[in-house]
């Protein structure tokens, strides 16, 4: 599970954004000023840091700059939309990317994982009870025999391990689903694709131990 540093002085992007990560299984620390931005990155390690331009003490140039120096620490800035100084700054400190104000939740998620993967701070090969997903490859094999999955099957997948351990309810899996299918997918359709999944990466799918049904509230990967 990645950890995130979110430098950001606004309280409400703080509060809406951090439950958003955690919400993709991410774990996120919280800041608001450049002095507290560099205290938590001498204290712990994180394995990206989002970070706004304007701080309540300093500004994101600052915090960039002394975290470059003396680390490899990703960095993606928030910027106010069109700020076009901003972008050249941030990315000629170092900056791996940018995402523009007001942003969509989606696409931030999506920029944070292409960051951590290229980076080589996400974790490529996952192994979970003889089920081994390398996601640089998309290559998913189960006791070294290949699981041929479908394209909406591997995305299902990924969405469990990268919630692995949270309990996913079954709205929530059928936007994911809807998402990548492009039509209409009903709760039967989910049942069928769950059904599918697990016949193709459990060892005994009628007694599954990878996706578990959690009675009333969903499923869950792991423990």
């Amino acid at each position: 599970m990645a950890k995130i540093l979110l430098v950001e002085d606004d309280k409400d992007i703080i509060e809406n954004l951090s439950a958003v990560l955690r919400a993709e299984g991410f774990q996120v620390r919280a800041e608001e000023g450049q002095r507290e931005a560099l205290e938590a990155v001498e204290e712990e390690s994180f394995d990206l840091l989002l970070l706004d331009v304007s701080l309540k003490n300093g500004n994101g140039f600052s915090v960039c700059s002394a975290v470059k120096a003396v680390s490899d620490l990703p960095v993606i800035f928030l910027t106010a939309s069109g700020d076009e100084f901003s972008v050249v700054t941030g990315l000629e400190l170092g900056a791996e990317d940018y995402v523009s104000k007001p942003f969509r939740p989606r696409e931030l998620i999506s920029r944070i994982r292409s960051v951590l993967r290229r980076c080589g701070k996400s974790q490529a090969v996952v192994e979970i009870e003889g089920l081994r997903v390398d996601t640089v490859r998309a290559v998913v094999t189960r006791d070294g025999q290949d699981c041929l999955l479908t394209a909406l099957e591997y995305r299902l997948l990924l969405f469990f391990l990268n919630h692995r351990g949270m309990v996913l309810s079954r709205g929530r899996l059928l936007e994911e689903i809807w998402d990548a299918a492009g039509e209409f997918v009903n709760d039967n359709t989910l049942t069928v694709y769950i059904k599918r999944l697990r016949e193709k990466i459990e060892a005994d799918p009628q007694n599954p131990i990878i996706i578990r049904t959690v009675r009333g509230l969903g499923y869950k990967l792991g423990e």
